[in-house]
């Protein structure tokens, strides 16, 4: 068996330890994590790196991904060039991909309200989940969204009807111990709607990683910061307390780098 892949600062943040990000332990389960990002700096990476984690050999994980952003053939170019293929990911079972830019898929070619599409899209992920934790050796099960606010578009700008369904996929993490990962843009959205949508997905939470340019403007060599903030950080003492980590990453052509400030030179 391959040697499990280095740890990165990003995973040192999400669990606190530097090992994987998810466990395959159930105990690991029921996370949420939110990525946000801007027009000027893309989240996408993050999404690409806990998709590969989720995936890797040493887990036993199921991930069941809503694309409502790019066809498979996008994640499995990008993921290829990570060293993980999709497309036997896909064949085994352990990756549900769910197109949301087919148009029947939608079914707005059979006159489906929104709101019907988004009860037949929940059932399908519940069906999902509850077949990949029927199979022996299952143990674990990441739905990834990608991305919130083109989801909402399909929702002809319902920000409830998009809130309630995220509701219904975070309530899985209760049910079933999964994991959640949603991929957000934080400037789409005026000032009077951000509190609305935003607020609430960081409430719900439990790790929020900002992806963001850097205060200081542009650099050849560094092409972004990430803040995280995690809420599930547990002290010996049984009680879990906030931490944030902040650090830089520049995005190489099959990997990300992740590095303090300063310390390049």
């Amino acid at each position: 068996m391959a040697n499990a892949p280095p740890s990165t600062l990003l995973d040192e943040a999400l669990d606190g330890k530097g090992a994987a990000v998810f466990s395959t332990s159930p105990a690991a389960g029921g996370r949420m994590i939110l990525v946000e990002d801007c027009v000027e700096t893309s989240g996408a990476f993050v999404v690409h790196h806990l998709l590969k984690r989720c995936l890797s050999p040493h887990s036993s994980d199921v991930v069941v991904f809503l694309s409502f952003a790019h066809p498979f053939s996008h994640y499995d170019r990008i993921l290829r060039k990570m060293g993980c293929n999709l497309s036997v990911q896909r064949d085994n079972k352990r990756l549900m991909f769910l197109d949301m830019l087919m148009l029947e898929r939608l079914g707005r070619d059979r006159g489906k309200t929104s709101e019907d599409v988004f009860i037949s899209l929940f059932g399908e992920i519940q069906k999902a989940v509850e077949l990949s934790l029927s199979h022996a050796g299952r143990q674990h099960i990441t739905v990834v969204i990608d991305d919130v606010s083109l989801m909402e578009v399909d929702a002809n700008g319902s920000s409830n009807l998009v809130l309630d369904f995220l509701h219904y996929c975070y309530s899985l993490t209760a049910q079933f111990g999964c994991s959640l990962i949603t991929l957000n843009h934080d400037d789409v959205y005026s000032n009077e709607d951000r509190p609305g949508l935003l607020l609430k997905l960081e409430y719900l939470a439990d790790v929020v990683i900002k992806v963001e340019p850097l205060s200081t403007g542009l650099a050849s060599d560094v092409h972004g910061q990430l803040t995280v903030s995690n809420k599930g950080i547990h002290e010996g003492s049984g009680k879990s307390r906030n931490k944030v980590h902040n650090f830089h990453f520049r995005i190489k052509d099959s990997s990300v780098e992740y590095f303090y400030p300063g310390s390049k030179t």
